[in-house]
């Protein structure tokens, strides 16, 4: 069979991508690439250490940084990402800056950093107060915080898990705790740290319940090497990814007098509807008609998404098995 025809293959542009070596979340990254754009991913040479200060200098040393680019420049790729939250703050803001440089010269090809591009996304949404949550241990995190106060970034609150391993097997449920726990007082945006956090899916739900741009490792590495060769990430409803769905920080934030009031006439006709079903059901003889009796075996009626846990009091996110794991 003759296909000719089709013309293909298009032509792809390429993203280089220097990942750690336990790095598991490949498929992530991916679902924020247009198909005009394919990723070239190639990992640092694997160390015998849990995740800690100590192995984020390790991944990213630049005699590493050098031969991964070598690597990736043999497709020619357009920009190349480092994807590395810890292994790119851990030097502070001249370290990242760095980092960048080392790479930029081992394959003469531009080049930037998980921690780099974070900066760049809060200057981007205009945010300055942070909330961070992260699967870090303490000494992880602090380091983050440096640098995001080197970078002229208040953290506002925290929230972290203290794994040391087996980062990418963290739930959203535990992601979505952690948030609510680090979001207090006035804050202009969320981000949830490490590239071995798995992500893609909680970014909406956060922004629908916190009402305000919440930003992760990868999707502003991918969004900011996309950004480099004029291209754009794809995704659902992100603050990020969608200049309409926000205007700085506020333009997600509620009211302070309260919700705003309905002008679309169809908005508002759908409220009627909704009214009036309600007062129908108030009628304790609609209510009941064919209403299993109390205590029946029916489904929960407390209101809560049985896919989200109910907080990190219950106990530390539990790991059993071995192998480091960084992001």
């Amino acid at each position: 069979m003759d296909v000719s025809f089709l013309g293909g293959p298009q032509p792809q542009r390429g993203v280089g991508v220097v990942a750690p070596f336990d790095f598991a979340l490949d498929r992530e990254l991916w679902r924020w690439v247009p198909d005009e754009v394919s990723l070239h991913l190639t990992r640092t040479p694997f160390v015998p250490v849990e995740v800690s200060l100590d192995l984020a200098r390790l991944v990213s040393e630049h005699e590493t940084l050098h031969d991964a680019v070598q690597a990736l420049a043999a497709v020619a790729p357009e920009v190349v990402a480092y994807a590395c939250t810890s292994g790119s703050f851990v030097g502070g803001v001249a370290g990242e800056r760095a980092m960048c440089a080392a790479m930029s010269q081992a394959g003469e090809i531009p080049s930037l950093t998980t921690s780099g591009a974070l900066l760049e996304a809060l200057r981007e949404i205009g945010a300055r107060r942070i909330a961070v949550v992260t699967p870090y241990t303490q000494s992880v995190t602090d380091s983050l915080e440096e640098y995001l106060a080197e970078g002229g970034m208040t953290v506002t609150g925290r929230a972290y898990l203290g794994l040391t391993r087996h980062i990418w097997k963290v739930p959203y449920r535990d992601v979505v705790d952690m948030a609510r726990q680090a979001v207090v007082g006035a804050t202009d945006a969320l981000f949830i740290s490490c590239t071995n956090l798995p992500t893609y899916d909680v970014i909406p739900q956060l922004e629908a319940e916190l009402r305000m741009p919440v930003l992760s490792a990868n999707q502003v590495t991918v969004w900011a090497a996309l950004r480099a060769i004029g291209a754009q990430a794809v995704g659902p409803y992100q603050a990020l990814l969608d200049p309409a769905a926000r205007s700085g920080p506020a333009g997600m934030s509620v009211s302070p007098s309260g919700p705003l009031p309905v002008t679309d006439p169809v908005v508002e006709s759908m409220l009627g509807v909704v009214e009036s079903v309600e007062s129908v059901v108030d009628e304790p003889e609609a209510a009941l008609a064919g209403a299993a009796s109390p205590g029946s075996d029916g489904d929960p009626a407390d209101g809560l998404d049985p896919g989200f846990g109910t907080g990190l009091g219950e106990g530390p996110y539990l790991d059993d098995s071995g192998g480091p794991a960084v992001g």
